[in-house]
């Protein structure tokens, strides 16, 4: 399989929290909208999250997903993948 194809099943069945698996149902329980939807902030959000999502929660302000999201969203923007109105 391609890097890209993995990363899409991953993507599809990784928990974000108890119960919660899969980006679409991430970001429609954070976020009230469909993952496609997502702002870039909130799915450098949800990245963030991913190495313990049972402690970590990507809507709360806690210091590490801050941190981690900032530099998620960082490396996106220079990769020309955040939206205009940022």
């Amino acid at each position: 399989m391609k890097k890209r194809r993995i990363l899409e099943i991953y993507l599809n069945v990784v928990e974000w929290g108890e119960g919660i698996f899969g980006a679409e149902a991430a970001a429609r329980h954070y976020f009230g909208t469909a993952a496609l939807a997502l702002t870039s902030l909130q799915a450098a959000r949800l990245a963030a999250v991913l190495p313990n999502p049972r402690k970590y929660s990507p809507v709360r302000d806690q210091k590490y997903v801050v941190n981690r999201a900032r530099r998620i969203h960082n490396i996106m923007t220079r990769r020309g993948i955040t939206e205009e109105e940022e």
